[in-house]
């Protein structure tokens, strides 16, 4: 068994999104390998977790940056 600790970071989402409630939160989590990160997105009545590499990271901001294109 190894113990270790992990970076993380959090917010609260309703400075970011008009749709958000009081307590709708964003937290990130780096794995202990570097090679990606843990998104939570949660509050009252939501609850989200899904998990990105670096490269799909990338590829995720490199196609989101395409809405912003008008």
């Amino acid at each position: 068994m190894e113990k270790y600790k992990r970076n993380s970071v959090f917010d609260l989402l309703k400075e970011y999104c008009y749709l958000s409630k009081e307590h709708d939160f964003i937290e990130v989590t780096e794995w202990h390998n570097g090679d990606g990160f843990d998104v939570d997105i949660g509050g009252d009545t939501l609850s989200l977790r899904f998990q990105l590499t670096w490269g799909q990271f990338k590829a995720l901001k490199k196609l989101a940056k395409k809405f912003d294109k008008k």
